[in-house]
């Protein structure tokens, strides 16, 4: 299959390059980097061996770049708007968009702006960043949970996840809404509490882990209110512990508001938050973070 990486940042250049090093036919969109990778190529430094992949297909605008089998959407949800407008040269009618972005409700808007095309949600549970140009810094995990939203098509999502193994990845399918919650119960405590309290996850178990804990369980609550059955309290044990393995880390919302940059707010708490209402769960812990970040944008 062919495979284009809308947002070669920390998460997207990483799975990118791992599908590209096993020898997958993936083309990357670039920005600020273009120049610098055409020269250099895209360097991974990994907790499981680093490598560099020159001479790889790249790109400064997506309509240079050919149509799809799978395109990768690894950009910030904050810009959704610019990818409605980036993502239609590389579609056609088979194409299936796998969203690697947190939050709550990307996949019903997307399938809503595009009706005619697949989507389905990727949640990779990994520690990666990016702070200089090429330069992709993978300090742990990796794996990623695909959860099929809307692609009538199972063999395309079964060849997908088998690509991400061959690719020494670990991937699994998963259903959707779980998956999305699943995600959202550790994204949820720890991105804007990261920013509220100006610390790094193990600070965070240090300083406040009790309020950390009952905002785990509370998205976990508001997952079984909008019908997500196959999830309870012990999930948010699992994530503390899990945490805890981690190295220190910043997670994605913290390094937006150190570099100035605008914070994930509307799918990451406010959608959930108003999903969690329809459903007559009200958010109160999860509501406080989302009040304190917007105060502080």
């Amino acid at each position: 299959m062919k495979y284009s990486i809308i947002g070669t940042g920390a998460v997207g250049g990483y799975y990118g390059c791992k599908l590209a090093k096993a020898g997958c036919d993936v083309h990357f969109l670039m920005h600020s980097d273009y120049d610098y990778v055409c020269k250099n190529g895209l360097y991974v430094k990994s907790c499981d061996g680093d490598f560099c992949l020159k001479n790889i297909n790249v790109y400064s605008s997506t309509a240079q770049m050919p149509k799809s089998d799978v395109v990768i959407v690894a950009l910030k949800s904050v810009n959704q708007q610019l990818l409605y407008q980036l993502i239609p040269p590389l579609l056609k009618p088979d194409t299936l968009v796998l969203l690697i972005q947190n939050g709550i409700g990307l996949e019903p808007d997307m399938a809503e702006k595009f009706p005619e095309i697949s989507v389905a949600a990727g949640l990779a549970f990994i520690c990666s960043s990016k702070t200089e140009p090429g330069v992709i810094n993978h300090q742990c995990y990796g794996s990623i949970n695909i959860g099929n939203f809307n692609c009538k098509d199972s063999g395309k999502v079964e060849k997908l996840i088998n690509d991400f193994k061959n690719a020494g990845v670990d991937a699994h399918e998963v259903e959707y809404y779980e998956a999305r919650w699943k995600k959202a119960v550790w994204n949820m405590p720890f991105n804007g509490m990261s920013v509220a309290e100006d610390a790094n996850t193990q600070e965070l178990l240090t300083r406040c882990p009790q309020l950390i804990y009952n905002q785990m369980r509370e998205v976990i609550d508001a997952a079984n209110a909008c019908g997500v059955s196959n999830i309870d309290y012990t999930f948010a044990d699992k994530m503390i512990e899990m945490t805890k393995a981690m190295v220190p880390y910043y997670p994605s919302m913290k390094l937006d508001y150190n570099h100035h940059r605008p914070m994930e707010i509307y799918y990451l708490y406010t959608r959930p938050i108003e999903e969690a209402h329809k459903a007559g769960f009200e958010m109160k812990l999860c509501k406080e973070v989302e009040e304190r970040l917007m105060a502080m944008e």
